[in-house]
């Protein structure tokens, strides 16, 4: 369904929400790689939900497993495939709902591809519990970035978020989000124009990040408004390297790394899958129907999001390095 993704390295995930595990297979990563498994379970930690109240209440050890690829604590060359069991699984709360399309959600559309063969259960494949295996993937080109200089990070944008998620938990609702993400210490000259620029490659994977609806770079929709004595970033030499005063290009230029910080802002819509009332279709009986969703989902996905951003954006830097190889 995902298919495979990546020029240098290779990347595919499997699973569904509420079946018995999710997982990703990796190719491309250097053999000899040491593998840190504390910082692996660390990075799916910040994904995990159930630990506070501003996630979802389902919470999942993410006891992850290396089935190949892996041995000794080192990559061995060969395919990595890593599987995270699905422990904490209620399926009961989709079986009623199954002919229900729920606004805004992957259900109807997924029905409509699949011809309603699709897993329904807690959203299938188009579930963000699937990011998990996105989290592995990007700790594994965290450690490679590591050993380039290369480290990034994240913050949440929105202001007062967290009181934001407990207003929208008490009403049945959800918010979204807004997240930045740095990427330090890329050289100059990494990317290239056009179809594989370092824009388009990084907004491929931010993109396929579930609820993500917009990624901007550096100053992003903001240039728009500006002249382009505002919008341009002056260069000037300090210790015989090449800097800019500004970074609205947010790293970039021409789809080519300038050795500036990479900065990104990402997008995320509300959940979906809210307990508030509204109207919608049952698919089996073709009648208009209002319903009230039932289970365990988080108020807002940005927050958690943050780390699988992070992911998303050490695979395609990943990537994008190991071109100028």
């Amino acid at each position: 369904m995902s298919g495979i993704w990546g020029n240098n390295i290779k990347i595919s995930i499997f699973g569904e929400s509420h079946g018995e595990a999710v997982g990703v297979n990796i190719c491309g990563l250097p053999a000899g790689m040491e593998v840190d498994s504390d910082f692996i379970k660390d990075e799916l930690l910040r994904r995990a939900g159930g630990w506070d109240e501003f996630s979802t209440t389902r919470r999942e050890p993410d006891d992850y497993k290396f089935l190949s690829g892996v041995f000794n604590g080192k990559l061995s060359g060969s395919p990595v495939c890593c599987v995270i069991p699905n422990i904490n699984t209620r399926s009961a709360d989709y079986s009623k709902i199954k002919n229900i399309m729920r606004p805004s959600h992957a259900d109807y559309t997924a029905f409509i591809k699949y011809g309603g063969n699709n897993d329904y259960r807690g959203g299938g494949h188009f579930s963000g519990r699937i990011t998990a295996a996105l989290v592995i993937a990007g700790a594994l080109c965290k450690m490679y970035l590591k050993q380039h200089g290369v480290e990034i990070e994240s913050k949440i944008l929105t202001k007062g978020l967290e009181e934001k998620i407990l207003q929208a938990k008490s009403e049945n609702d959800s918010i979204g989000g807004r997240v930045e993400v740095m990427i330090k210490g890329v050289s100059p000259g990494i990317g290239s124009p056009f179809f594989d620029s370092v824009e388009s490659v990084l907004s491929h994977l931010f993109f396929s990040i579930p609820g993500v609806k917009g990624v901007e770079f550096g100053a992003g929709f903001s240039l728009a408004d500006m002249k382009g004595s505002q919008a341009n970033d002056e260069f000037y030499i300090q210790d015989d390297k090449i800097l800019t005063k500004t970074n609205n290009s947010g790293g970039i230029n021409g789809g080519i790394t300038n050795g500036m910080p990479i900065v990104a802002c990402l997008a995320f819509r509300p959940t979906s899958s809210i307990a508030k009332e509204q109207n919608t279709v049952d698919i089996s009986s073709m009648e208009n129907v209002t319903y009230a969703i039932k289970g365990r989902h988080d108020p807002c996905i940005a927050r958690r999001g943050a780390v699988v951003a992070e992911s998303a954006a050490a695979i395609g830097i990943t990537d994008l390095i190991m071109e100028n190889k």
